[in-house]
């Protein structure tokens, strides 16, 4: 009978079981995973294991199979970590020993699971998560990341008038997605964040949102402007704290609504809905996305006088590298000095 994935049992086991036998060898065993995908990666491992003749392991103790690469991913999800692109390197390294997987092993990996893709999906699919798992599992590697591992750094911003021009188009076909541009554009929120607040977190009296942080940072307040906190009383459903703020969904639709916002400012023709292949006409703020509002509102505060320290202190950015993208938005005081320059008019007069 091949290998075949027993699902878990109530009150038995939370984990998917791998059972049955392959070229004679029998299998009864755990793949201490409750998640079908990972433990379906794990079974196909075990089948390699049998074929290669190293299953069952010989000569080894309890503690060296709790070394493995297999072992300390399972571990890291059960920890409730992101189980994403953990399925395709337990396929690649499965019982690797941990002390096997250093800094050539993980480059290899990347160029054998990812040869055709550029750096930064290199970095966020391999060596970001192998990292997670290694430091869960107590492993201190000082991991050389791929040479344009961050992507391209991009903090393109919307002027005033383009983004006030987008924000009224809105208002003109959905009032509550106006409102959702406005709150991404004077809390530099991200739209995960925005989409994912209750009116739990909300205190419209005190102008105050409580905001659990995406990429790892850490949950705290923003603050409303006056307007925005109008606009945002007048949303309130009233006695329902759980409701989310906003009903939106991220996926086409929402994007689609950002591009007819656009298009309408820009006085060119758009569906109320996304026909099938329909594409948008090209316009000068193609470019512009929900990320954008998040730089638009960096920009403005650095051009109202904030400095980096001061965008790291909204809680919007972790750290000083992460707000310095921003540095260059405010002009240099030492440009000033250009009114101080010699006047060539002035000379050519004289003589």
């Amino acid at each position: 009978m091949p290998l075949k994935l027993v699902p878990p049992r109530k009150r038995k086991s939370p984990n998917y079981t791998i059972r049955g036998s392959y070229l004679g060898i029998a299998v009864d065993k755990s793949s201490g995973t409750h998640k079908r995908s990972v433990a379906h990666s794990i079974l196909k491992n075990l089948e390699r294991d049998i074929e290669r003749g190293e299953y069952p392991p010989k000569h080894t103790t309890a503690g060296d199979r709790e070394r493995s690469f297999l072992s300390a991913a399972v571990a890291y999800m059960e920890a409730g970590r992101r189980p994403r692109y953990v399925a395709r390197l337990i396929n690649f390294f499965g019982e690797t020993p941990l002390e096997r997987i250093d800094q050539s092993a993980i480059d290899e990996a990347a160029i054998a699971l990812l040869p055709n893709v550029a750096p930064s999906t290199r970095n966020a699919s391999v060596y970001t998560p192998i990292s997670a798992i290694l430091h869960h599992a107590g492993v201190d590697l000082k991991l050389r990341r791929p040479k344009g591992a961050k992507g391209r750094v991009v903090t393109d911003w919307l002027r005033q008038e383009d983004a006030a021009g987008v924000v009224q188009a809105a208002d003109a076909f959905d009032i509550e997605f106006a409102l959702l541009l406005r709150f991404l554009l004077y809390t530099g929120l991200r739209l995960g964040e925005a989409l994912a607040l209750r009116w739990s977190d909300v205190d419209v009296k005190s102008g105050t949102v409580w905001v659990r942080r995406k990429k790892g940072g850490i949950a705290s307040d923003v603050r409303m402007r006056a307007d925005l906190c109008d606009k945002m009383e007048a949303h309130c459903p009233g006695e329902e704290p759980n409701r989310r703020v906003f009903r939106f969904h991220q996926g086409g639709d929402l994007k689609h609504k950002l591009m007819r916002a656009k298009l309408a400012y820009l006085g060119l023709p758009c569906p109320a809905r996304r026909p099938v292949g329909w594409r948008p006409p090209s316009n000068r703020l193609g470019w512009a996305n929900f990320h954008t509002f998040r730089h638009t509102f960096a920009t403005w505060m650095r051009r109202a006088g904030t400095d980096i320290q001061g965008l790291v202190a909204t809680g919007n950015w972790r750290d000083l590298r992460s707000a310095a993208r921003y540095a260059h938005v405010v002009p240099s005081e030492e440009w000033q000095r250009v009114d101080n320059l010699p006047s060539v008019e002035k000379t050519w007069k004289a003589s």
